[in-house]
């Protein structure tokens, strides 16, 4: 549930029709200032809140942008910007030593587990499939920026592609370790 919460703007950035971005963007940049309060008032810590933080940012920019110039010509490129911004969040997340799953699964996993080298390289590999999904999405978005049709399709993907490897990896791993009887 966390990780949903965590995706909620970007959710309804996604789904509410572009014609409608400026209100879509709106929507968004509250949830994300919604969840950041959330998070803080459940006693998170700043570097746990990557995604979140990067999250707002953007939508504070999409909605900026979204009032003052509607009829931009970045307007079709939007879904892919925001494909590269989730793209740089989670990369930016690795690189720090802070995989932003990390945090997500914390709410879930155990507390004699959150140290443990299997839980951290778990979450590194999901972070990375995340990321190598945002970066596809991205890439993609930006050739059908100008072709509606399927650009829905691949933002759905860009989301459910990784939520499918992460529920199975996890599974995956789980099994592994309890085989070999160490923790999860």
């Amino acid at each position: 549930m966390s990780s949903l919460r965590t995706f909620a703007p970007w959710i309804i950035f996604a789904v509410v029709p572009q014609a409608y971005w400026q209100w879509a963007a709106l929507a968004a940049v509250l949830v994300s200032v919604l969840e950041l309060g959330i998070r803080f008032r459940q006693g998170s810590k700043p570097d746990a809140l990557v995604i979140e933080f990067g999250t707002a940012l953007f939508f504070l920019a999409m909605t900026v942008l979204a009032f003052v110039n509607p009829d931009t010509a970045v307007h079709p490129y939007v879904p892919a910007l925001a494909n590269g911004m989730l793209t740089i969040i989670a990369g930016v997340s690795l690189a720090i030593g802070l995989p932003f799953t990390l945090p997500i699964a914390k709410q879930t996993a155990p507390e004699e587990v959150w140290d443990e080298p299997l839980f951290i390289r778990l979450n590194y590999v999901l972070t990375t499939a995340w990321t190598a999904s945002f970066a596809i999405g991205a890439v993609t978005l930006a050739f059908l920026a100008h072709s509606p049709g399927p650009r829905f399709a691949v933002m759905v993907a860009v989301f459910v592609i990784p939520v499918v490897f992460t529920v199975r990896y996890v599974a995956h791993v789980q099994a592994r370790a309890e085989a070999l009887g160490a923790p999860e």
